[in-house]
C-alpha cells in the first residue's frame, strides 16, 4: 500500500480538519500508511486512529520571536525536511496556506502534490499575494480536489483539467438515523459561531417566525470562534428579550441525537465551501431551509423544492418565509427531509473514499511511469 501524507494547519474542529481526519482514518483502516503533518496542535481536535501518524512540522519554540517572512520560510523548510525524510508517495494539502506551503516545500522533488480548495475562492484566492503565487506554484500541482463547480471555474484551465470534484464524507453516526416519531417545535442550526455563517441574520429571521409561531424555539449548536459573533448574538437575544425562545447551545458531540428532534434545520451562511453541517443535516433527513451561498455548496447537493428550500443570502425575510412554510406544511417538510436523506448514498465513507482512492492512485501511477 502507498504512503500518504496529509498536510494542513491543524486538526481543530472545522470543515477541512473534519474531512482530513475522516480520510486519514479511513485510509488507515484500508492498510495505507497515513501521516498527518500539521503546523500546530489545538485544544479541541478531531481524533485520529492509532494507525495514523500525527506529526508537528511547524515552528519551534525558538522561532516565535522571528519576523513574519522568516517564519514563512521556516515553515516551508521544516515541511520540506520532513517530506524528504518520509518520502511519501503523495502529499495532499488542505486549504489556502497549506496548499502554497506544500507546493513550495516540494520544489525540485519528484513528488506529486494534490492541493484542495475548501472555501469560496472569491475573497480568499484573489489578493495580490494569490495573484503572484497561483501562476508560480499551481502549475506544479499534480491535481486539485474541489467541492463545487463554482470553485473549479474560478481557477485557470490547466488546473481545472487535472482536477476532481469530490464531496465531503460524513461521520457514520449521521447515517441511517431513524426519524423521530414526533418532531419538537424547534428550529435548529449547527456550526461554529462565526461571522460568515451569519447567525445574526438567522436570529432576525426567527424573531419573525416566533411572532407568527410563538410556541417554536431556536437552538444553535456550535462552539465560539472568538471573532465577536457570540457576543453579537447574546446582545440580540438580550435586547429582544428572547432568552426563553432562542438558545445558544454550545458545541455538542451528539448532534446526531439532538438535530433530528427538530422540525426545521436552518442554514444561514453568506459563503462556504461545501458545508459539512449541511451534509450532516441532509443525511439525518432534516427538512432544510438553506441560503444559496457562493461558491455553490448548497446548490451542489440540494435542489430547491426537491430536497430542501434554497433562499437568497442575507435575506431574513426569505429565511423566515421558508421556515414558516416548513412549519405550516408538514407534508412538504417531511417529503423534503426524506429526499434529503438520499445524499447518504454519495457522502458515506466508502463512497467518498473510493473517489479519493481512485484519484490518488491515478496521480501516483502517472508520476511513477
Amino acid at each position: 500500500m502507498h504512503k500518504i501524507l496529509f498536510h494542513l494547519n491543524c486538526l481543530e474542529q472545522g470543515g477541512a480538519e473534519r474531512v482530513v481526519s475522516n480520510l486519514a482514518n479511513q485510509f488507515s483502516k484500508e492498510g495505507y500508511q497515513v501521516i498527518v503533518a500539521t503546523e500546530w496542535q489545538g485544544e479541541n481536535e478531531f481524533q485520529l486512529n492509532e494507525g495514523v501518524q500525527r506529526v508537528h512540522v511547524g515552528l519551534k519554540e525558538q522561532d516565535e520571536k522571528k519576523g513574519r517572512i522568516s517564519k514563512i520560510f521556516l515553515r516551508v523548510k521544516y515541511l520540506r525536511e520532513f517530506i524528504r525524510k518520509e518520502n511519501p508517495d503523495i502529499t495532499i494539502a488542505f486549504a489556502h496556506k497549506a496548499n502554497y506551503r506544500a507546493l513550495m516545500a516540494t520544489v525540485g522533488m519528484r513528488m506529486p502534490v494534490v492541493i484542495s480548495v475548501r472555501t469560496d475562492p472569491v475573497g480568499h484566492y484573489d489578493s495580490l499575494s494569490d495573484k503572484i503565487q497561483i501562476p508560480l506554484l499551481f502549475p506544479r500541482a499534480a491535481g486539485c480536489v474541489f467541492q463545487t463547480e463554482g470553485q473549479r471555474e474560478f481557477f485557470p484551465e490547466y488546473l481545472q483539467k487535472k482536477s476532481r470534484i469530490i464531496l465531503n464524507p460524513v461521520n457514520d453516526k449521521y447515517l441511517n438515523v431513524p426519524e423521530p416519531e414526533v418532531r419538537e417545535k424547534t428550529v435548529v442550526q449547527s456550526g461554529r459561531l462565526v461571522d460568515f455563517k451569519n447567525q445574526p441574520m438567522l436570529l432576525e429571521a426567527f424573531m419573525k417566525v416566533h411572532a407568527k409561531h410563538p410556541d417554536y424555539t431556536l437552538k444553535i449548536y456550535g462552539g465560539d470562534s472568538f471573532d465577536g459573533t457570540k457576543e453579537i448574538l447574546e446582545k440580540m437575544i438580550r435586547e429582544n428579550h428572547a432568552e426563553d425562545f432562542i438558545r445558544l447551545m454550545g458545541a455538542s458531540d451528539s448532534l446526531e441525537k439532538e438535530l433530528p428532534k427538530a422540525s426545521v434545520y436552518a442554514f444561514s451562511s453568506d459563503w462556504e465551501g461545501l458545508p459539512n453541517a449541511l451534509l450532516e443535516a441532509m443525511a439525518l433527513g432534516m427538512p432544510i431551509v438553506a441560503t444559496d451561498c457562493p461558491c455553490g455548496g448548497p446548490r451542489t447537493v440540494m435542489t430547491n423544492e426537491v430536497d430542501g428550500l434554497l433562499v437568497p443570502i442575507k435575506d431574513a425575510d426569505a429565511m423566515a418565509e421558508g421556515i414558516n412554510r416548513l412549519i405550516e406544511d408538514r407534508k412538504l417538510a417531511e417529503r423534503l427531509g426524506q429526499n434529503a436523506r438520499k445524499i447518504s448514498d454519495k457522502i458515506n465513507g466508502p463512497a467518498v473514499i473510493a473517489q479519493w482512492r481512485d484519484y490518488i492512485e491515478e496521480v501516483i501511477d502517472h508520476y511513477q511511469k
